[in-house]
């Protein structure tokens, strides 16, 4: 847990990437859906089969309610955010908590445990990256210079690191206490993918190949997962 802030390094990498690509050109619809409908997959793919495994295991029904009652309540507050701010400072700000939340999973994941927060990480970067370039889109719109929106996403991921960081004390926790903070990041994991990606993603009319790249990137990673273990 101690260096599990570095593996932030790498989706915070890939959110300025996604910027930089963003402020030079826009991807097509499709694509976009495509990359949402693998994103989606993967993470799909490391909560259930790296953060269910110990909620359901973790023996204490209460802590698994409040805390994955509590992980509801966090994203269904931050959507309420998002509603209610406009403009670029209103993004920032849902942008940033967003980011902050996505750290304290990934934080959590790592207390589930080493490989769990590997593959976490690996999932974080590919939605992380989209995010970035969602991000710089919609800056594009009112910020003209492309550095000040580079400079922006790249300031917004630092709450990557803080979250993990924050959360670097869960592993030392009682085991009841543990089951609840693994089950605030799986419904934190789950709302990311139906409320988020896949509701994005379905704005588009579906292809084929591209709701099947959904399940590319959930057996992607559980291979994944067989080769590491």
């Amino acid at each position: 847990m101690a260096s599990a802030w570095a593996f932030t390094l790498i989706p915070a990498t890939a959110t300025v990437f996604g910027a930089v690509v963003a402020t030079r050109f826009r991807p097509g619809p499709v694509l976009i859906s495509a990359v949402q409908h693998f994103a989606a997959g993967v993470v799909f793919a490391a909560a259930a089969g790296e953060i269910l495994p110990d909620v359901m295991h973790g023996g204490s029904p209460i802590a698994t309610v409040i805390g994955g009652a509590l992980g509801v309540g966090l994203m269904l507050l931050i959507r309420q955010l998002e509603a209610i701010a406009r403009g670029p400072l209103g993004l920032i700000l849902t942008v940033g908590v967003d980011v902050l939340v996505d750290g304290l999973v990934l934080g959590i994941a790592f207390a589930a445990g080493a490989q769990a927060g590997i593959l976490l990480t690996i999932a974080l970067t590919i939605e992380m990256m989209f995010l970035g370039m969602t991000v710089a889109t919609e800056l594009k719109e009112t910020i003209a210079s492309q550095l000040r929106i580079v400079s922006i996403v790249a300031l917004l991921v630092l709450a990557l690191p803080l979250g993990t960081i924050l959360a670097g004390s869960v592993a030392t926790l009682p085991t009841a206490s543990l089951t609840g903070f693994f089950a605030f990041g799986l419904m934190a994991l789950l709302y990311l993918v139906t409320e988020e990606l896949l509701a994005e993603a379905h704005e588009t009319p579906d292809q084929p190949w591209v709701a099947a790249m959904f399940f590319v990137g959930f057996l992607l990673l559980i291979t994944l997962d067989e080769v590491i273990g």
